[in-house]
């Protein structure tokens, strides 16, 4: 016969464990996403606005950076325009020095054929 010494371990142990009622497994789920779901949604909004945010100030710092350049070029521009002014005296000066020089030289020719 099939004595006390003959039955499984773990026989009895199976029928010890409670059934897991699905009912309360979705209700807890439920709760457990209901508790969370609000703070995750509201992450994800506060999320998407940063990174809108963020699109609209890297596009406004493109459009500075364009108007520096731009200024920069401009500058360079004033610069050319008052070295160009600049050299243009010059050449003027050397102009009115030469034309001097060359009545100075041509009073002195003249003079010198009168000796």
């Amino acid at each position: 016969g099939v004595g006390p010494s003959d039955a499984s371990p773990d026989e009895g142990v199976v029928e010890d464990l409670p059934l897991i009622d699905e009912k309360a497994v979705e209700q807890l789920t439920e709760g457990l996403i209901s508790h969370y779901l609000p703070d995750l949604q509201r992450s994800k909004s506060a999320l998407q606005e940063l990174t809108q945010n963020q699109v609209v100030l890297l596009e406004t710092l493109e459009q500075e950076i364009a108007k520096f350049k731009e200024c920069n070029s401009i500058l360079d521009i004033n610069a050319l325009f008052s070295e160009a002014k600049h050299y243009h005296n010059k050449l003027v000066n050397i102009r009115n020095e030469m034309m001097m020089l060359y009545e100075k030289t041509s009073k002195l020719k003249v003079s010198g054929r009168n000796f």
